[in-house]
């Protein structure tokens, strides 16, 4: 199983990418996760967000796989413990397709995203910078797994 977290955002600062591919790089090879950079919808002064999000909802389209089971992250998602992400894990590795892990733009999703979900998924109540919740998410997936080994780290 690979899971693909497709995030908007891009020319994130290096302690993203060294904390994202630090937890990344310790998954085992039937467990890996990508990450798929989607380029933001244009904003500016005058910009529509609207429009904005439409750019970034054609580009998470092309980004998903048919075959991808696909979970959004949302702030109505529902959150899971550690323990419960482990038991998703192992129930994603039982659907026997890959995982499309869905981060929006500044603006969120839009609707038409978020109806391909097949899940919704909060990390938390707080709201957190987009650059962060790339290192938590993989973190959390490396932790998920060591529960699924047995082993000691999420302890």
């Amino acid at each position: 199983m690979k899971l693909r977290l497709l995030a908007v955002g891009n020319k994130m600062p290096d302690w993203v990418e060294q904390g994202f591919h630090e937890y990344a790089r310790r998954l085992p090879k039937d467990c890996t996760i990508e990450l798929v950079e989607i380029s933001p919808g244009h904003r500016g002064k005058n910009a529509s967000i609207d429009k904005a999000m439409q750019q970034e909802a054609e580009a998470l389209r092309k980004a998903i796989r048919p075959s991808d089971h696909v979970v959004a992250l949302a702030v109505d998602g529902k959150p899971w413990s550690t323990e419960q992400l482990s038991n998703q894990l192992e129930g994603w590795r039982g659907l026997g397709c890959d995982v499309a892990l869905l981060i929006g733009g500044p603006d969120g999703m839009t609707d038409d995203i978020m109806k391909l979900a097949k899940q919704r998924w909060s990390l938390s109540a707080l709201t957190l910078p987009h650059p962060l919740v790339r290192v938590l998410l993989s973190e959390q997936i490396y932790r998920a797994w060591t529960i699924l080994q047995g082993h000691p780290y999420h302890k």
